[in-house]
């Protein structure tokens, strides 16, 4: 009888032992492979958006990512907003508390932000943005539009007024260069 038991036992562990070898292993999601994904997602309507207004795909991309967190912030991912476009009277917005850089320092501040239906709208709107400037300044972000290449382009940002952050042209940048965007650009 025992002996019953023993050759049963060894039976019921030989074949645990094959469930777990032959069952596969879960892949748990890295930050390298969301941040892939989202590169993945938002690539080609990057693209299609230099082609019809000449961002740099590289820049846009770089941008979204920065700005939305990988789309992980709650402004892109409840409101469509990978930029963090600003509302202007009229538009459908949120007001969310974001940090700017003013006077040599980080404050909180409530701001309204674009609310938008889908991401690829939100893209849309940063193209539009760039390419039209703002109404006191119709040309804020030209050197924006006519960069051939990711350095000039990150600058012009800064130089436009995009964001308060002191480091931003070097975020965008490190961004491009991390992950090879700049293997997007059609220029």
């Amino acid at each position: 009888m025992i002996f019953v038991i023993i050759i049963l036992a060894f039976g019921i562990w030989q074949t645990d032992i094959h469930w777990q070898k032959s069952k596969p292993t879960e892949e748990v999601p890295t930050v390298e492979m969301t941040h892939k994904a989202f590169i993945k997602k938002i690539a080609p309507e990057a693209q299609q958006l230099e082609q019809e207004y000449g961002i740099l795909s590289s820049i846009s991309i770089a941008q979204a990512a920065l700005e939305s967190n990988w789309g992980d912030s709650e402004l892109s991912k409840k409101y469509n907003n990978f930029f963090g476009v600003k509302a202007v009277s009229g538009q459908p917005s949120v007001s969310l508390a974001t940090k700017e850089y003013e006077n040599n320092q980080w404050v909180t501040v409530d701001a309204s932000f674009r609310v938008y239906d889908s991401w690829q709208t939100s893209m849309l709107d940063h193209a539009k943005l760039l390419v039209n400037g703002t109404t006191d300044n119709p040309q804020r972000y030209a050197t924006v539009v006519q960069a051939t290449d990711y350095k000039t382009a990150a600058k012009g940002l800064v130089s436009g007024g995009y964001a308060t952050d002191p480091a931003y042209t070097e975020k965008i940048i490190q961004m491009i260069e991390t992950y090879h965007l700049d293997k997007y650009d059609n220029k």
